[in-house]
């Protein structure tokens, strides 16, 4: 392997990790579930929605991290902020972990 396809693949890797750690959480999977399910929410109705149940200052905590990181986007309409995920092929990993035979 060349140098070349050997840094674009230890970048690729960091980029894996770095999404992996930044989705590593019960809350923040259970809301990129939630998101998968509705096109965008908004804080409070992901707070009232999610199960696990979630102060709003610390959901938008969790949010504001995943947006940092270019998991999620977020729309501003007046006074309300609205979430999505930046990319659906995202989603594809909880089919992936859900087929593992570890689990």
């Amino acid at each position: 392997m060349k140098n070349t396809e050997k840094n674009i693949k230890a970048k690729r890797l960091e980029q894996v990790a770095k999404i992996l750690k930044t989705i590593a959480h019960p809350v923040k999977l259970e809301v990129l579930e939630l998101l998968g399910k509705h096109e965008q929410l908004s804080v409070s109705s992901i707070c009232s929605k999610i199960e696990s149940g979630c102060e709003i200052s610390m959901m938008s905590h969790h949010l504001a991290k995943m947006k940092d990181n270019g998991i999620l986007v977020s729309e501003k309409d007046g006074k309300q902020v609205y979430y999505r995920i930046a990319d659906t092929n995202l989603l594809k990993i909880f089919n992936c972990v859900e087929n593992c035979e570890f689990l």
